[in-house]
């Protein structure tokens, strides 16, 4: 079985949060759209102005799904 990495865009500033749950938005289009087989997104709030939006994807399609999308960053996903 592969590994499922999360991919993670940081969002900082005023408008942080609000930014960080539209990108979600955009995320699960993305995943329809491609017809990827993990369905794995969401949002975390850190403070007023910081938030990050994520997608988890299988590793075979890391390489794709990060050059479409520019990720800030990647972790393996544990959950």
């Amino acid at each position: 079985m592969s590994r499922k990495i999360k991919l993670i865009w940081d969002f900082r500033g005023a408008v942080a949060c609000e930014t960080a749950k539209h990108h979600e938005v955009h995320l699960k289009e993305y995943i329809n759209a491609e017809k990827l087989t993990l369905n794995i997104t969401g949002f975390e709030i850190f403070s007023d102005v910081y938030a990050r939006a994520f997608m988890v994807v299988s590793e075979e399609n890391m390489i794709l799904v990060r050059d479409a999308l520019k990720p800030h960053r990647g972790e393996v996903f544990e959950g």
